[in-house]
C-alpha cells in the first residue's frame, strides 16, 4: 500500500483540490506545503489555498460566461474549493468573491479532517525520490528554486515566467461616503449579492486626466535580481521585455497604452449612476469586498508595483479615498509554468517521467477556479491509477475538458501562454443555428451562442458522471 499512497507537492488551490477528490475517491494521499517553514514573497499564512492576487473566483454566472460554466461544473463534482468558496462568499454583483481568511482556513480544516489525507509541511527541494510512484506536482506561480531547477533540468525546456500583480486593500470606515456610493454595475446581485455590491469613487474628465499624469510619472520599484528575464543588458531593458500576464496586468502599464485605456478597462463608468452628483461621472474607480465583515475593499483592477510611497500619495487622488487607510498595498511576483502541450501526456504524466502529474498553474492555465478545476481532474486520475480503475476524461465540450484538451496539446507548443478558461477553447455548436418563428434559419450568436455552449457543456458533464457512477457500482 505505500507505493499506491498519492504524494501531492503543493496545497494551494490545485493541490488542495487533488487532495480532495482523491481523497473521496478512497486513495491515501500525502499533501506536501513548504509553507509556512519556507515562506514565498507573496504568501503571508502556512495554510492551504491562501489568496494571494485578488479574492474574486470572477463571474458566477453558468449561463453565459466560461468561468460560471466552470464553477458549476465543479459544484457538481463536489468541488472542495466551491464549496468552502460558497461559504466564504462575500458581496460582488454577478461574480464570486470571497473573503480571504475563511476560505483558507476552511480548506484547510476540511483537509486536516479528512481521513485519507495527511498534511506534511516542509519543502520537496528537487524532484520527488524514486519510491513515490504516483505524485503530482501543484506548486503554482511561485515553485522553489530547487523544483523548478529540477524540472527545468529533467524537461530540457527551462522554466518560462510571466509575472503577476496584487492590488491594494483599504480599510472600509476610511472610504468618504459623502462622495462614493454602493452599486453594482447595471444593479447585477451575484452570490451573497444585493446589486449593491461594490464602493464607486467617481471621477471627473479634469480628475481622471490628472490622475492618470500622476500614475504615469509616479516612481515604481525595480525587479529583483532572481525575478528578472534573462537575456537582457540592464535593468531598464529588463523591465522593458518583462512578460505579463493580461489578467493581472498592473494599472500603470495599462495607462501607458492610451490615455483612454483605462477609462474602457477597470475604470469604465458604464451601468453606474452618481447619487451625490447630477453630473454623470466621467471614469469610476471600483472597490470590491474583500472580507466577510466588510471592513476591508480591495481596489478593482490596481494592480501595481509602484512604490509604497507613491501608491499611497497616487491612490489617495481618488474621490472618496482622500484618507483612505490601507490595510495592504500593491505588489508584483513572478509567476512560473511548464510548456504543457510539449511536455505532459492526455493523463497531465510528465512524458519523461510518467509518475509525475502536473496541475495548477504549473500547467499554463490561468485564473483560481482554472487552476482548482485542473488539480481537480488530476486528483481524479491520480487517485483511479492508485485504486486500480480505468479513468476518462471528460468530454471536450465541458469546461473541464476544453480546459485540459487546451493544456495538453489543443495549444501551439510553440506559442503556448497562461490561458483563462473561454469558450474559444470549447468546439463549436454542432448546430449553429437556431430556427425562427417565421421557419428561416439564424445564425446562434451572442448570448444565444453562449447558451448553447454551456446547455451542451452541462448535460455532456451529467452523462459523464453518470457513466462513472455505473462503472464504480
Amino acid at each position: 500500500m505505500k507505493n499506491n499512497v498519492i504524494h501531492i507537492v503543493g496545497a494551494g488551490l490545485a493541490g488542495s483540490e487533488a487532495a480532495w477528490q482523491a481523497a473521496n475517491m478512497g486513495a491515501k494521499v500525502i499533501l506536501h506545503e513548504m509553507r509556512p517553514e519556507v515562506g514565498t514573497p507573496a504568501h503571508s499564512t502556512g495554510n492551504a489555498a491562501e489568496l494571494v492576487c485578488s479574492n474574486s473566483f470572477r463571474s458566477d454566472d453558468a449561463e453565459y460566461n466560461a468561468v460560471g460554466l466552470l464553477h458549476a461544473e465543479m459544484r457538481a463534482m463536489e468541488s472542495l474549493i466551491m464549496l468552502e468558496g460558497d461559504k466564504a462568499a462575500v458581496p460582488a454583483g454577478g461574480a464570486l468573491a470571497v473573503d480571504r481568511d475563511r476560505f483558507s482556513e476552511g480548506v484547510t480544516q476540511a483537509l486536516i479532517d479528512h481521513p485519507n489525507v495527511t498534511i506534511e509541511t516542509g519543502e520537496v527541494a528537487g524532484i520527488p525520490p524514486a519510491e513515490w510512484s504516483n505524485v503530482i506536482i501543484a506548486t503554482g506561480p511561485l515553485t522553489s528554486d530547487a523544483l523548478a531547477k529540477d524540472i527545468a533540468e529533467l524537461t530540457g525546456e527551462g522554466e518560462l515566467a510571466f509575472f503577476d500583480a496584487i492590488a491594494p486593500i483599504v480599510h472600509t470606515d476610511s472610504i468618504d461616503m459623502n462622495i462614493a456610493w454602493f452599486q453594482s454595475r447595471y444593479d447585477k446581485p451575484g452570490p451573497a449579492g444585493s446589486g449593491k455590491d461594490y464602493i464607486n469613487c467617481p471621477m471627473t474628465k479634469e480628475q481622471y486626466e490628472t490622475f492618470i499624469n500622476e500614475l504615469l510619472n509616479a516612481e515604481y520599484g525595480l525587479f529583483k535580481e532572481w525575478e528578472l528575464p534573462s537575456g537582457s543588458k540592464s535593468l531598464a531593458e529588463q523591465e522593458e521585455d518583462t512578460p505579463y500576464f493580461d489578467g493581472c496586468m498592473p494599472i500603470e502599464v495599462m495607462a501607458s497604452r492610451g490615455p483612454e485605456t483605462l477609462r474602457f478597462g477597470p475604470m469604465k463608468p458604464v451601468g453606474l449612476t452618481n447619487p451625490n452628483a447630477e453630473e454623470q461621472p466621467y471614469a469610476v474607480v471600483q472597490l470590491r469586498q474583500d472580507n466577510a465583515l466588510g471592513t476591508l475593499y480591495n481596489i478593482v483592477g490596481f494592480q501595481t508595483k509602484m512604490k509604497w510611497g507613491e501608491q499611497t500619495r497616487v491612490f489617495r487622488m481618488i474621490p472618496g479615498l482622500e484618507n483612505a487607510e490601507f490595510a495592504r498595498l500593491g505588489g508584483l511576483h513572478r509567476n512560473t509554468f511548464i510548456n504543457s502541450p510539449k511536455l505532459l501526456d492526455g493523463q497531465l504524466r510528465l512524458k519523461a517521467d510518467p509518475r509525475l502529474r502536473f496541475a495548477g498553474q504549473i500547467t499554463g492555465c490561468e485564473g483560481y477556479v482554472e487552476s482548482a478545476s485542473v488539480g481537480l481532474i488530476a486528483g481524479r486520475m491520480a487517485a483511479s491509477q492508485a485504486l486500480g480503475l480505468d479513468f476518462e476524461l471528460p468530454p471536450v465540450t465541458t469546461a473541464h475538458g476544453a480546459l485540459i484538451n487546451h493544456i495538453t496539446g489543443g495549444a501551439e507548443s510553440e506559442t503556448f501562454q497562461p490561458m483563462n478558461v473561454n469558450f474559444g477553447l470549447f468546439p463549436p455548436p454542432e448546430n449553429p443555428f437556431q430556427v425562427m418563428p417565421n421557419g428561416k434559419r439564424k445564425k446562434l450568436k451572442g448570448k444565444d451562442r453562449k447558451k448553447c455552449y454551456t446547455a451542451r457543456a452541462m448535460q455532456d458533464l451529467n452523462n459523464w458522471l453518470s457513466g462513472n457512477k455505473e462503472k464504480a457500482a
